[in-house]
């Protein structure tokens, strides 16, 4: 693994980004982390992120570990636009591109059949992968920053509630990461929606921001 350049260019491990107007060189450093196979907590709409390259195994190892979060547990990711999606999975049933057009970016995650290139650590082995386009600038502007998709979890333990606010989070998962966009208070309360379209009917796995209502209403 690289050495990463985080300490050579910004001593604190927190750093303060407007999540409406992002500092595009604050981004910049967190992506080059990233890529040098390092862990960043990041604003999203409602929760806190805990973003790593999800190409990259080791990362994704690093994730499982920050977290405590058990090897079965698949974990979900961020793209940068629509058209990604199409790289990373076997089907797009149309059903999914009718909830795509409906509630993307951001609110719900769609579980797909995945490739067989992803990491097996990523997809828990299961076959399949979950994936979002995120709505916080910040975090749009980090995924398109690091070019290809960033794990999509939350900052938290596993098994424990999310964080909507730095200062609240965990003090084993703030020693373990690399670096911290401190967007201030987000919304909080309950992440994405995660619904998997490879089963017929849609199979709702997780009820967030949406509700089933909307999703079926919705197709």
């Amino acid at each position: 693994m690289k050495k990463r350049p985080k300490s050579l260019i910004f001593p604190d491990k927190i750093i303060k980004i407007n999540p409406e107007n992002p500092d595009f060189d604050l981004i910049g450093i967190a992506a080059r982390i990233i890529k040098d196979g390092g862990a960043v907590v990041f604003p999203t709409r409602s929760l806190y992120g805990l973003g790593a390259d999800a190409f990259n195994t080791e990362a994704v190892r690093k994730v499982f570990s920050i977290k405590q979060r058990p090897l079965n547990k698949p974990v979900s990711i961020l793209v940068g636009c629509r058209e990604d999606v199409f790289t990373l999975v076997n089907h797009v049933p149309k059903k999914a591109l009718m909830i795509m057009d409906c509630f993307w970016p951001g609110r719900i995650t769609i579980v797909f059949e995945a490739k067989a290139f992803l990491p097996n650590n990523l997809t828990a082995k299961t076959g399949k992968i979950g994936i979002r386009i995120p709505e916080n600038n910040a975090a749009v502007a980090l995924v398109k920053k690091v070019g290809k998709p960033i794990t999509a979890t939350s900052a938290n333990l596993s098994g424990h509630a999310g964080c909507s606010n730095i200062k609240k989070l965990n003090s084993d998962i703030f020693h373990k990461v690399d670096f911290i966009l401190d967007s201030g208070q987000l919304k909080g309360k309950t992440g994405s929606t995660i619904i998997d379209v490879t089963k017929e009917p849609i199979e709702v796995l997780r009820q967030g921001e949406l509700t089933s209502r909307e999703i079926f209403e919705s197709i």
